[in-house]
């Protein structure tokens, strides 16, 4: 004999044993315990998702939106005609003197595939979108970063090089190289 049988036959000698008031207190618990057990497992979880739902699918369009927008940019990249090694230089070069000024400086790479960027107390706006205007003048991307928060810093609004005043948070500012590979020739 199982021991699932043993307990059946257990059950069956206990229960007419019971008064008819226990039999329906038992059956009444019983029935509370199910119908808790339903609700913690089959809707509370399913309410919880149909209330989450549309915040969900918010974010979810959001992200779709930013991602067609990506692919839009993309295809826009590459229809651009193909530039030449000696362009892409030239616009780099322009982009480098225009946007970033006197606090960067361009050279060789030391692989020879490409253009190093030397930066000094930058901005980090700054510096992103001048990344966006190499890649879309210059067909430049860069290749390797390597940044590190200046010692210097500037306040919280313009860019000049004045103390804080009392009550902003300096703005960082980043020292560093970024490797910018061109166009192959």
């Amino acid at each position: 004999m199982n021991w699932l049988e043993a307990l059946q036959a257990r059950w069956q000698a206990w229960w007419p044993e019971l008064e008819p008031r226990e039999q329906r207190l038992i059956g009444a618990a019983a029935a509370v315990v199910l119908l808790a057990l339903l609700w913690w497992v089959a809707l509370a979880p399913a309410l919880r998702t149909l209330s989450a739902a549309p915040a969900e699918h918010a974010r979810l369009d959001a992200q779709l939106q930013q991602m067609t927008g990506l692919q839009a940019q993309a295809k826009a990249l590459q229809a651009q005609p193909r530039a030449s090694r000696d362009d892409a230089m030239r616009a780099l070069e322009s982009s480098v003197r225009e946007s970033l000024g006197p606090n960067a400086q361009l050279q060789p790479a030391a692989s020879g595939e490409g253009v190093s960027v030397a930066v000094r107390a930058l901005r980090a706006d700054t510096l992103a979108q001048w990344l966006a205007q190499a890649r879309t003048n210059a067909r430049a991307v860069p290749r390797e970063v390597h940044l590190a928060r200046s010692a210097q810093s500037a306040p919280a609004e313009g860019g000049g090089t004045a103390p804080a005043k009392s009550g902003e948070r300096p703005v960082p500012r980043w020292d560093g190289t970024v490797v910018m590979g061109l166009p192959p020739r």
